[in-house]
Parts: structure tokens; sequence; C-alpha cells
């Protein structure tokens, strides 16, 4: 039984899976097998996983049916103790699988390991993460104080940051296939609900944001988002769980003003609670969506001249 399944969904991903591939070849840890399941590639990706040869590679080959289907089905064939999920176009960082390692060693009882990741935007520039609300040290690691609160500057859990123990899946379930946008968001909460969250602030992944092939910011309404409706009950007990799901809504409402889907970005406002944006945040539910249009345009020009903002 090997220590970890690394759990890869493909999709059209022909120019970044052999990277991709590589960066896990090149682990430190070697005690692990590797599960892609092409989710109904058109491109050469299937081709191209297919004809390499390595003894701890699995190749799955399924109809298009969502990368949570995809990712539910390499769950489902796992024989490791602990799953490692990567994304098909992002890259490990060699340390990645033995720092996942030691996490689990040190606190064994936890339910999500996540470790730090960096923004690569077309190997042109990179941003870093910073958690405001961690311990200083810049290579902490531990328990999480409030997953939710913790995660509302930039994310504890990025998707090809994280693992979780095979057993949490008798508790928690599968990845959600209702969704086809924020179904790793909705797995996470669904876990930090009921287990410990562990996190290194030490990077270990590249986070491809500028990778082909990448669900644009405003591809929403191409997309089923997560909808929060099941956390409601816990929103009203849970303030910190209530914060975060409201700056997702906000997120996304704000996503939909902007390509003038005004049912939707009603439908995600109404159930926020105004106390938990900031005023400047605020300010974008008054502005008309062709003049977010713009601004989003201009953010987009930020990034290339090496500027990237939150708001």
């Amino acid at each position: 039984m090997p220590r970890f399944s690394i759990i890869i969904p493909l999709y059209n991903k022909e120019s970044h899976i052999i990277g991709t591939l590589d960066s896990v070849f090149k682990q430190s840890f070697t005690d692990y097998e590797i599960i892609v399941v092409n989710d109904g590639s058109t491109d050469n990706s299937l081709q191209l996983v297919s004809e390499l040869k390595h003894k701890t590679l699995f190749v799955f080959n399924n109809k298009n049916q969502g990368v949570s289907q995809a990712r539910n089905f390499a769950m489902q064939q796992a024989r490791g103790e602990y799953f490692a999920f990567l994304d098909a176009d992002d890259i490990w960082l060699t340390n990645h699988l033995e720092k996942l390692n030691k996490l689990i060693v040190t606190y064994p009882n936890s339910g999500l390991y996540c470790t730090n990741y960096i923004f690569n935007y077309n190997n042109k520039f990179k941003t870093y993460t910073y958690f405001p609300t961690l311990p200083k040290e810049k290579k902490w690691s531990g328990i999480v104080p409030d997953f939710f609160i913790d995660s509302l500057v930039f994310r504890i859990a990025l998707t090809s940051a994280t693992a979780i123990p095979k057993e949490i899946i008798s508790e928690i379930g599968f990845f959600d296939t209702n969704f086809t946008s924020g179904q790793d968001t909705d797995y996470w909460i669904r876990i930090a609900l009921k287990k410990p969250v562990t996190f290194t602030k030490e990077h270990t992944v590249m986070y491809m944001a500028g990778a082909d092939n990448r669900i644009s910011d405003l591809s929403v309404r191409k997309r089923k988002c997560i909808t929060f409706e099941k956390f409601k009950k816990e929103e009203k007990t849970n303030k910190s769980l209530k914060k975060f799901n409201d700056m997702c809504r906000y997120r996304l409402a704000i996503k939909y003003k902007i390509t003038g889907d005004l049912k939707m970005y009603k439908y995600y406002k109404k159930d926020i609670n105004l106390q938990n944006i900031s005023w400047g945040k605020k300010i974008f539910f008054l502005i008309p969506n062709y003049i977010l249009l713009k601004l989003w345009q201009f953010k987009q020009w930020l990034k290339i001249k090496k500027i990237d903002l939150s708001v």
C-alpha cells in the first residue's frame, strides 16, 4: 500500500501534463502511485500520458463527466493511505510530498493537510501568498486556528497543495458532482467543519495561473457554481463559516454582475450579511456592470505589469 495516491484529473492539458507529471517523478519522497483520469480530452493529452512508462503511473480513460466525477473515480481506484490532489497544469516543487508526509506524521488526526503555494503567471512573474492571521514565523507549520478566517485573504487549501486521509471518505463522502465550479471549496468546507486542518507556510506548489485552459474569472455563466445552500444551518452558529461563505458569495455576485447576469447576481447577494463585507468591496455593488467590466480589464492589465490586486 503506497503512502500517497496522487489524484490527477485530465482534460485538454496537452501543453502542461508532461511537465506536471515530471514534477511528480522528481519528488524527494517516492512512496506513491499516480492515478490519472482522462475526462474525455479532445486534444493529445491522453496519448502523451499513455506513452509514458512509469511503474507507479495508472491511466484511466473515461467519457467527459467533469472534474469532480474524475476525482471521485480516481479516489475509488486509489490504494494509498492518503490522497494528494494535483491539477494537470500545476507543478509540485521537489519537496511537496516530503512536507505533506511530515505534516501527517506530526499531526496524524487532521482531516486536511495543506502546503503553501506560489502564483506563477506564464513564468513571467510570480506572486506570493500571505496569511495575516497565522503565526508570524516564516516556516510555521501547525493546526490552523480558524480555517475559515485564516482563508479570507488567501485560501489555506489550494487543491494542488492538499492531501486527505483515505478514511475521510467514509465520513465526508466524495466531491459534489452537482457543481462544476467551486466543488473543491465545497469539499474543504465539509472537511473543515468536522476535522482539524493542518498547514505549512513552506512553499511546495507552483500554481500556474496563466496556464492554457485555466477557468476564466468571467466564465461563471458557463458553469454551475457552488451555492452554499447546504451550509446555511451551520452558518447560523458558526460566524467564521458565515463570513468565509459571504466572501465567496460576494466574489461570485460581482462576477455575475460583470457578465450581465443580474438574476444570479441577486441570488448570491441576497444571502450576504453586509457586515461581513468591507466598505471598499460594498462600493462595487453600486457600480454599473459596464464600468465593473472596465475595472476588471484594468486589473488584468495590471497583472501583465506584475501587479496583482485581491479586489
